[in-house]
């Protein structure tokens, strides 16, 4: 996630000059790259069924990419990838039109083959469609492939790329795709596919004795398979919504590349089911994977609920890396290519931000955005489709080019079945707004601050936001909710201003449009009664407004 971060840090208090991340919309982006537009992450599917879903979501944020020697493949061989390709229906229709490039070649080692079967190049993307045989599957056991990447002639990396790979029961194989943004500069050029390792993987659990009442921390020692422990701590929200906030740590710091850990709480042996919110992956203070889970307090009886700590464990590794030189080609796709230059506002009146391209090919369309908003390029829609002839079209955001930060990009997968032409009529719709407001720089007082929890109304944008704080320990916590859900939430804290300013850390991660206003920050050994709290940002939600904008046609 380091590029990611990279890409979503924003200076959240200009006048101060401090740069901190907003872990709302970086999260909020992860959370819309896991749905609907691929990152730098991947995702594989086992071959066996999996013990929970909750497993399943672990297993589906395992990183993937590839390994080692190159030799020729002499027969093409024609394959059935539209299982793969359910979420790429535009890659899918490419193959139904024969307009993939066969590659023929494989990587092997130790008795495991990627085969590299074909790629589809278009000015949006560069897909490359792949199986990987490993032979015999043990027992609960999966693969995936570490470190696929595209290379130019310049010897640039590309970083937004993605893998995806599925369990192929009948042919007893994972069928993969690897998915980038580079496309070639000219109508052919040579790249080198890098490939970093295979790895084999188990799904291992932990008991652990969490007293799920206590709301104060709870720590359980792991000590095994690279995993040091786990800290947990319970945030009663309401009497029919349980916060859960986890912390692992590692005394083996490389497997927070693999272990993806997770709470998982177990009814007569079955998973009980989350509600939803939860997310994954925010580093902690001291480099912990920490976690946020949601549950019904009501589904988890005391003594009838066991809580255990689930994650993958390394079985076999193989870390020679190799590579490919790939000679791609897009010009199959040029006559179903049309680049569009635009110039229109979002929405009217909106100085800020204004449609700046679409490109569109048989295989998707790609519209950019052109924001002056700052410190960070926002989507102020967290939906968004195309209405072409009368079709919708789904659409998720996509990382944008390195150094182009005021660039927002959206992805959209072309159907098979739709014709586009110069003239089709094609609109832009953007429903669900959600607005940063950064005026709010009134300091609300808290005093008397103790163990007890102690609430505070203050009028917010218009809303009425209710304030709760306590001592838990050494550590003074700081809530923020409205019961109005168009009130978006409170982003961040902190107490006093300039240098010597403390910075709340956030426990919760909210994604923009998802209802939830509701946010809990942690000031560290705080000491004395009495605190400033300031706000660096709040969001206001407009769920019923819309904004539409022709591109393209009448």
């Amino acid at each position: 996630m380091d590029h990611t971060g990279k890409h979503l840090k924003r200076q959240l208090n200009k006048e101060a000059g401090v740069a901190y991340p907003d872990f709302e919309e970086m999260w909020g982006r992860l959370e819309q790259a896991g749905h609907t537009a691929p990152q730098m992450s991947g995702r594989v599917e086992a071959a066996a069924p999996r013990r929970s879903k909750s497993w399943k979501k672990v297993a589906v944020m395992a990183s993937l990419s590839a390994v080692l020697m190159a030799v020729p493949v002499y027969a093409a061989v024609q394959y059935d990838w539209s299982g793969l390709l359910k979420f790429r229906g535009g890659v899918q229709t490419a193959l139904e039109q024969n307009l993939g490039q066969p590659l023929g070649q494989s990587i092997t080692r130790d008795g495991v083959t990627l085969k590299l079967h074909t790629a589809i190049v278009d000015e949006n993307r560069t897909v490359i469609l792949y199986s990987l045989d490993v032979g015999q599957l043990k027992d609960g056991e999966f693969w995936d492939i570490k470190g696929m990447s595209l290379t130019d002639s310049n010897g640039n990396t590309k970083v937004s790329e993605n893998n995806f790979m599925h369990w192929d029961e009948k042919n007893k194989r994972y069928n993969g795709y690897f998915e980038s943004d580079w496309v070639p500069p000219q109508e052919t050029a040579t790249v080198h596919l890098n490939v970093g390792g295979f790895r084999s993987y188990t799904h291992e659990e932990v008991a652990l004795p969490l007293n799920i009442g206590s709301e104060a921390p709870q720590d359980f020692a792991v000590n095994q398979d690279g995993l040091q422990g786990i800290g947990i701590q319970v945030f009663k929200e309401s009497n029919d919504k349980l916060l859960v906030s986890t912390a692992v740590t590692f005394d083996q710091p490389e497997a927070k590349e693999w272990a993806y850990p997770q709470l998982v709480a177990y009814q007569n042996d079955s998973p009980v089911r989350e509600l939803p919110g939860g997310s994954f992956g925010k580093p902690g203070d001291n480099g912990e994977y920490t976690g946020l889970q949601y549950f019904n307090p009501g589904d988890l009886p005391e003594g009838q609920t066991d809580y255990k700590l689930s994650y993958t464990k390394i079985n076999r590794s193989i870390d020679e890396g190799a590579g490919v030189d790939l000679q791609l080609s897009k010009k199959q796709m040029e006559s179903g290519t049309i680049k569009t230059v635009l110039d229109q506002p979002l929405e009217v009146g909106d100085t800020l931000n204004r449609f700046e391209q679409m490109i569109v090919t048989p295989t998707s369309i790609r519209l950019t955005i052109r924001s002056k908003d700052t410190p960070f390029a926002e989507m102020p829609y967290t939906l968004y489709s195309l209405e072409v002839n009368g079709r919708t079209l789904e659409g998720g955001l996509w990382i944008s080019p390195e150094g182009e930060r005021e660039l927002i990009t959206l992805r959209f997968e072309r159907p098979a079945d739709l014709e586009i032409t110069p003239t089709t009529p094609i609109s832009f719709v953007g429903k669900y707004k959600v607005t940063r407001h950064a005026e709010d720089k009134e300091p609300l007082l808290l005093t008397n601050i103790s163990d007890k929890k102690q609430t505070l109304i203050r009028e917010t944008g218009g809303y009425p936001v209710k304030w709760t704080y306590y001592m838990k320990g050494k550590d003074l916590y700081v809530e923020t909710g409205s019961d109005d859900a168009n009130f978006g939430g409170v982003n961040q804290t902190h107490i006093g201003l300039g240098n010597e300013r403390i910075l709340g850390k956030p426990i919760t991660v909210n994604f923009r449009g998802n209802g939830n206003n509701k946010n809990i920050d942690v000031y560290k050994d705080f000491k004395g009664t009495e605190a400033s709290i300031y706000m660096f940002y709040y969001f206001i939600n407009e769920p019923d407004k819309e904004t539409r904008v022709l591109l393209q046609g009448k």
